[in-house]
């Protein structure tokens, strides 16, 4: 050890320690920012029987009033999704090409008739921590303008947050809403401006939803210790 403080000057030894010190630093920082993994699946449609009930959610027997499913809103709900989550940072969100990838592993059957189990088989294989389960029950587009609506938007649907660990379910959301005026609700003044105090579109009225409804989304450490 003394021959080689003899022979390699003090700032070598100085630059060696910046570099050890750097890699140690930077491999804890990434550990501590390492985020839950969470797999997104497309949403279940959810049309329900003709009967007087209206449709009923399969995990949390929630009743929501039948309406029209345009074709494209489950790609609509989708989209909007992993943008809100993206917002929050609670997660990583795995790419939607890899949830497709593992999905096309099924039968659409035998997803639809057991959404919750193999939802969760999908989500362990895609390695998540997390999986957002979600049912669309409505999504009624506005006949008009955003100023004046001969039709107003309608939409229903709820989401479910699943830890995969253990399968337990730690949060859901629900939305089930058709615009109406202020004059028929004062009550309602402050989501009233808070849908831009005009008639939305059905996607406007979910994007104002999923708003609403992430606004005391729990954090990370809370999603974990959750019972």
């Amino acid at each position: 050890m003394k021959r080689i403080q003899e022979t390699c000057p003090m700032w070598v030894f100085l630059l060696l320690a910046l570099i050890i010190g750097f890699h140690i630093t930077g491999g804890l920082e990434a550990r501590a920012d390492v985020k839950p993994r969470l797999a997104i699946l497309p949403f279940f449609v959810e049309r329900g029987e003709e009967t007087g009930r209206g449709v009923i959610c399969p995990i949390c027997k929630g009743i929501y009033r039948r309406g029209k499913i345009l074709p494209s809103s489950p790609n609509t709900l989708l989209r909007l999704l992993p943008n809100k989550m993206e917002a929050i940072g609670t997660f990583k969100i795995l790419p939607p090409e890899k949830v497709e990838e593992a999905l096309s592993h099924w039968e659409k059957r035998l997803l639809e008739e057991k959404p919750i189990t193999l939802s969760l088989q999908v989500g362990k294989e895609l390695n998540a921590d997390f999986i957002f389960i979600g049912f669309l029950f409505r999504f009624e587009e506005r006949i008009g303008s955003h100023i004046g609506a001969e039709k107003p938007a309608s939409v229903g649907f709820d989401i479910h947050l699943f830890r995969l660990r253990d399968g337990v379910e730690v949060w859901k959301g629900k939305f089930d809403e058709t615009q109406r005026p202020l004059s028929e609700n004062l009550l309602k003044i402050g989501s009233f401006f808070r849908r831009k105090a005009s008639w939305l579109t059905a996607e406007e009225l979910t994007s104002v939803g999923l708003d609403e409804m992430f606004r005391r989304f729990p954090g990370p450490k809370e999603l974990e210790e959750l019972p």
